[in-house]
């Protein structure tokens, strides 16, 4: 049987599972032990769980459940109260401003958590209710909270970023930095969005009231709540750009951090440390198991020649690079609509890095691309997981239909600056380049 058709066979199989609705890991996982067994015999099953136990041993894993549980204590510790209340103090006179400020909160978050559910749950609980009081519009109070959420991915520390890092073999601290420039531009867009609608139609998100708005006195005692956030986003992401520690060690940085924050603003209690922890456990096996069967899978797709195969048919027919990596991303988009963005990353990254690479391409440039297909993923129906976490806090009104039309706007922002950064590859390499010398 020639290695084509073993890897139409094995996606056949993969796509057949999912169908059927077992769970990711254990579709991954099934389909590379069986091929294992039929192509390399029995005994090869026991190099299985050698190669395996190599695999996940690696020091950089165990970034991901510090950084998880970085971003469950955060979750609890009230910091997304204080920023909302320093926010609708200094921005609840302006029109939209509430919804402008959201935006913000959500990437400030994202630089302390690295999860999309952290800035999605925390700010869509306070913000949300706010802007509906206020007779904010539907879609702008939803999409600056859905899409402000989503920045989770892309702004470092990402946990994703990690995850692809490790699967690329491609520096952590580069992907970090090659983030920054997107993430805050994509919250330009948002905001920039936002202020446009609110001239237009100033009805749609109303300015305070006179008698609401905050006193200078009151704006300047309110900018004491980020000097917790601010100390802790230096602490994680200096630690790691300055060469003081590795990612992992930062990553355990943060977690500590994420318990003082808690415990200054007198959140530090056994339930929300209880609940950090076993938040954190849930979400690392969940990823772990993913990671583990996608190694599994790959091992025996790369082992059997698979990879090289794509590759060398790619270069065979002579297509344009571009038109591959267009490819690629239309294929991340679609997937992104109907997979979980982790099972997505484990399938495609060992494929899609090997011919990125051969063809020339930047591993960290289109890792960055990555990571924004997969912040889109979260925005994208039926699947989009930022719509789940907004509708299981949405307050009574908001339908299910309200958040898909909401995000419409947004996702084709994100696709805006997903090409704006495939066009112009220095909005991810430069600082890159600039902080850490130029290279892979």
């Amino acid at each position: 049987m020639s290695i084509g058709i073993i890897a139409v066979l094995m996606f056949l199989l993969l796509i057949l599972l999912m169908i059927v609705g077992l769970p990711i890991a254990f579709c991954l996982g099934s389909v590379g032990i069986i091929f294992t067994y039929f192509f390399w015999g029995p005994a090869s099953l026991a190099l299985v769980s050698t190669n395996l136990y190599g695999f996940m041993s690696d020091f950089i894993l165990l970034a991901i459940p510090l950084f998880v549980f970085m971003a469950n204590m955060l979750q609890h510790s009230g910091v997304a109260e204080n920023l909302y209340e320093t926010m609708h103090k200094w921005f609840g006179p302006v029109r939209g401003g509430l919804a402008i400020g959201t935006v913000a909160i959500c990437a400030v978050i994202a630089a302390m958590s690295g999860l999309s559910a952290a800035g999605t749950l925390s700010t869509g609980i306070v913000a949300l209710p706010a802007m509906m009081k206020r007779k904010y519009d539907k879609s702008i109070a939803i999409g600056s909270v859905s899409a402000g959420g989503a920045l989770g991915a892309l702004i470092p520390p990402s946990v994703p970023m990690v995850v692809y890092s490790f699967l690329a073999s491609v520096s952590v601290g580069r992907m970090f930095l090659g983030g920054i420039l997107p993430g805050i531009m994509l919250s330009l867009f948002y905001i920039l969005y936002i202020s446009i609608r609110s001239l237009v139609s100033p009805d749609l998100c109303p300015a305070l009231k006179p008698e609401e708005r905050a006193s200078w006195d009151e704006k300047i005692k309110a900018l004491k709540l980020v000097i917790l956030p601010i100390l802790l986003i230096a602490a994680v992401l200096g630690s790691i750009f300055t060469g003081m520690a590795t990612p992992t060690e930062a990553a355990a940085v943060g977690a500590f951090g994420s318990i003082i924050c808690s415990l200054i603003n007198g959140k530090l209690t056994w339930s929300n440390l209880r609940d950090s922890a076993y938040g954190t456990l849930k979400l690392t096996a969940m990823l772990m198991w993913i990671m583990a069967a996608a190694a599994v899978f790959n091992s025996i797709f790369t082992g059997l020649g698979a990879s090289q195969l794509i590759s060398e048919t790619l270069v065979k027919f002579e297509l344009s690079p571009w038109l591959i990596i267009i490819g690629m991303q239309f294929t991340l988009f679609l997937l992104g609509m109907i997979m979980d963005p982790n099972g997505i990353m484990m399938i495609t990254i060992p494929i899609y890095v090997p011919i990125i690479t051969t063809l020339g391409f930047d591993p960290v440039w289109f890792g960055i691309l990555y990571i924004i297909n997969i912040e889109i993923a979260y925005l994208t129906p039926p699947f989009g997981w930022n719509i789940f976490y907004l509708k299981s806090i949405a307050p009574e009104g908001i339908t299910l239909l309200d958040i898909y039309k909401s995000v419409i706007i947004f996702v084709a922002l994100q696709i805006v600056g997903l090409l704006l950064v495939m066009i112009f590859p220095q909005l991810a390499l430069m600082l890159p380049d600039i902080v850490m010398g130029a290279g892979r």
